[in-house]
């Protein structure tokens, strides 16, 4: 087992290169660079290659930093199934504040060691990728590039080790800020200042629901101060949850806050607006973010706190609602977006939806395999549509076409991860779904029933989708200029047809490699010796969630895999060989053709209607005649009354001595007179 310095290392290795690219490397870049400049002509900091020594170091080290996460995370990995899932780390005490104890520490339990792997490959792999990619950034732009990218792996890793909610709370909103950061990053860009604010305010709508959930949790201090226990420690949280402190409406009103956070960060619907608009940002950014990062961050929370969410039959139920309708509800508009990033954002909203349905019907493992198999097959389409745009100059699948004649490798591995997406077995995704829908079907009642179906038909969606992406934009015929008049290409780039550098081709080869075998070697149907049978279940049954083991059906599995190889063969009959016209069908269902296009019009909803129309024009304006005419007025008349209440006592004060000796008189006959009435 990893000594506890190692594993802090696991989380300060990216957090010391985004500390040192950002407040060394750059700050320099600023001094040395044109200093340099100026004295000899030319910038005499630059290598051959044409990056500066400063600038190129960034990158190097970025890559190191996040490479050592990776290597001391399988370490962690196998001392974890040595240790049997058990954490062996003591929290650190930081504050007290009454009788409630803050501490900083690591929960290393299989959840942990498992999203670790997961975080710190696919990081890995993105960075080395990210070398070819961003290689037309100028150095400054590359370091930054670097040091966000690090801070937003950092963030994630010490999101997934956190022991208490406080500390995975600090982690979560910085998980935000780095994508706020990412999304952003070409700034002068109106599209990506936009998105980045529109991905920050939507999830923090789902984070204020969580930041309840844990102030309510705090409210219960007393309950688990009785019974040792505190309520912000993770470990604890299970062990309330088992002795009845957490359960009915308690449970489900924790629940409920935990599950809005999720909701927001993963995407899920309704407040799924945000992520496909997040593709304004570098394409290797959008892989980490769909693949390793933030959207995997709210299955996990899901997943982490599973044991409250079991306490509360009516928050499952929400889940599997939400999980299947987020599955279909996006993989309908997949159907006809023509941005290739954006068809794979929509299949991220959607596959998230079956990870969450997994969770809803108690299929814990099920949907941790789904994470884990997911992750790198959408990092490889991610990476792959980030290789189109490198040779094409667009994401417009419309100017596309015949690219797999000029790059067969980054085709192969497009068609790879297609396929797995897809959920044909024997590829990665297939094992994964297929636990999802068979999880599903095994479920009691009526509401898992519904998540099914409605799972089943968004596998024959995905089929046709990712099919069509790759129809459009590898088959046929290059269609860059007159066979795309009338289309504008609001990405224009130079054109490169060729096939990307290796430092992009390397790691499509294997994450290719990975989303061919890993589902099956992970979790194998049968023991294969060194990988005993349904390991990915066993060793997470070792953490504090029971584990029920889905065994392969083979009925089921078939019936899933014809329908998606019938939306597959629905794409090829409308895209590539064209029998089917999808231009007749498009105006034949047009009202439903454009509802998908306008994406159910939820932006105008949210935008035009609830934040100008409501808040802005009857909210903010009904508030702003309240403060002005009636606040503002009372704040006047006190002042006035002020100002202007001497006036009449005034008139009372003359000076005359006989006046004020009859006033006295007065008062003292009254008073005498009142004693005497009462008396």
């Amino acid at each position: 087992m990893l000594s506890e310095s190692l594993v802090w290392l696991i989380l300060f290795a990216p957090l010391a290169a985004f500390v040192i690219i950002g407040f060394v490397i750059r700050p320099l870049m600023r001094l040395v660079i044109p200093v340099a400049a100026q004295e000899h002509g030319d910038d005499s900091t630059h290598s051959a290659h044409g990056r500066s020594i400063l600038g190129g170091s960034a990158g190097i080290l970025a890559i190191i930093a996040i490479g050592v996460a990776f290597v001391l995370s399988i370490v962690a990995l196998f001392g974890s199934i040595d240790n049997h899932g058990d954490s062996p780390y003591i929290a650190h005490d930081w504050l007290t504040v009454g009788n409630l104890e803050f501490t900083i520490g690591i929960l290393m339990d299989p959840l942990t060691t498992i999203m670790l792997v997961v975080v710190t490959s696919v990081s890995l792999l993105v960075q080395i990728y990210s070398v070819g990619y961003m290689s037309h950034e100028d150095d400054r732009g590359y370091a930054r590039y670097y040091a966000y990218m690090s801070l937003f792996s950092a963030s994630m890793i010490g999101l997934v080790l956190a022991s208490n909610i406080v500390q995975l709370f600090a982690f979560w909103e910085l998980v935000g800020l780095s994508s706020y950061l990412l999304i952003g990053f070409w700034f002068t860009r109106p599209s990506a200042v936009a998105a980045a604010k529109k991905a920050f305010i939507v999830t923090r709508i789902g984070d204020f629901g969580l930041l309840l959930g844990i102030m309510y949790l705090f409210f219960h201090q007393d309950a688990f101060t009785a019974a040792g226990l505190n309520s912000l420690d993770i470990v604890d949280i299970y062990t309330a949850v088992d002795a009845k402190i957490i359960a009915g409406g308690v449970a489900t009103w924790i629940a409920a806050g935990i599950f809005a956070g999720a909701v927001g960060k993963s995407g899920q619907f309704p407040l799924h607006t945000w992520l496909p608009d997040a593709m304004e940002g570098p394409t290797p950014v959008s892989a980490l973010i769909h693949a390793a990062t933030m959207v995997a961050a709210g299955v996990f929370l899901v997943a982490r706190f599973f044991p409250v969410f079991e306490a509360s039959e009516t928050m499952m139920n929400v889940i599997i609602l939400i999980g299947g309708f987020t599955a279909l509800f996006a993989a309908t508009m997949g159907l006809v977006a023509t941005d290739i990033k954006r068809v794979l954002a929509y299949s991220t909203v959607s596959q998230l939806g079956y990870m969450m349905l997994a969770l809803g019907v108690g299929a814990y493992s099920v949907a941790i395999f789904h994470l884990f198999t997911h992750a790198f097959f959408k990092a490889l389409l991610f990476l792959g549509s980030g290789s189109v745009n490198h040779a094409s100059g667009t994401f417009d699948m419309r100017y596309m076409g015949g690219l797999r004649k000029v790059m067969p490798i980054t085709y192969a591995s497009f068609v790879i991860g297609g396929i797995s997406l897809a959920g044909i077995l024997p590829f990665a995704g297939g094992w994964s779904k297929d636990e999802v829908l068979t999880a599903a079907w095994n479920g009691a009642g009526a509401i898992p029933a519904i998540g099914f179906w409605m799972a089943l038909l968004a596998a024959g969606m995905t089929g046709f989708y990712i099919f069509r992406a790759i129809i459009l934009t590898f088959h046929g015929d290059f269609r860059k200029g007159a066979d795309a008049e009338g289309i504008e290409d609001t990405h224009g780039a130079e054109v490169h047809l060729k096939e990307s550098p290796i430092a992009m081709v390397f790691p499509l080869i294997l994450l290719s490699i990975a989303a061919v075998g890993i589902g099956f070697v992970v979790n194998p149907l049968f023991d294969l010796g060194i990988v005993p049978q349904h390991w990915f279940g066993h060793f997470l049954g070792q953490g504090p969630v029971h584990v029920e083991i889905e065994d392969f059906n083979v009925v089921l599995a078939p019936i899933a895999m014809l329908v998606s190889i019938s939306g597959i063969v629905l794409a090829f009959l409308m895209y590539q060989t064209k029998v089917v016209s999808a231009e007749q069908l498009g105006a034949r269902f047009k009202p439903v053709y454009i509802l998908l296009v306008r994406k159910y019009y939820f932006d105008e909803l949210y935008e035009d209607i609830i934040v100008r129309r409501f808040f802005y024009g009857g909210v903010a304006r009904t508030l702003d005649w309240i403060d002005g005419s009636i606040i503002n007025n009372i704040g006047k008349f006190i002042g006035w009354l002020g100002a202007n209440v001497g006036t009449a006592l005034r008139q009372l004060q003359t000076g005359q001595t006989q006046e004020y000796g009859a006033a006295i008189s007065i008062g003292i006959l009254t008073i005498v007179g009142l004693y005497l009435w009462f008396l």
